[in-house]
């Protein structure tokens, strides 16, 4: 798996970089069918905005993807954040998967059908 941790109008740094990969990997205890994540940091350079530091992260499976970002005063802050969100929505993606796998699909119902019929009579 890959984590790349991007800057925008931001020098990343390698406490900020390693940070990131550390709260951001994770991660991938939570499902091993993660291809990638990207890890995307913005600055806003306004001083009128208030939660000026935004972070993104993007996390690429095999079959689909996750996307959560969240803003703060300060870049570790979102990092934290973002990593809270996404953890909980790769949970949930993870819950989706295996729901969705279990469900029987027309045939092997109809077999079941069968089966429990001649098991009554």
């Amino acid at each position: 798996m890959r984590i790349n941790v991007v800057g925008r109008n931001i020098e990343i740094t390698d406490a900020i970089r390693s940070y990131a990969e550390e709260k951001i990997g994770k991660v991938m205890n939570h499902y091993d069918q993660i291809q990638s994540i990207e890890v995307i940091l913005n600055v806003i350079k306004n001083p009128s905005v208030s939660n000026s530091h935004t972070a993104e992260v993007i996390c690429k499976f095999i079959s689909g993807s996750v996307n959560a970002q969240e803003s703060a005063e300060s870049m570790y802050a979102s990092i934290d954040l973002v990593a809270d969100k996404i953890s909980r929505l790769v949970k949930k993606y993870k819950e989706k998967q295996i729901t969705s796998s279990k469900t029987a699909s027309i045939r092997t119902d109809v077999v079941k059908e069968a089966e429990e019929e001649t098991v009554t009579e």
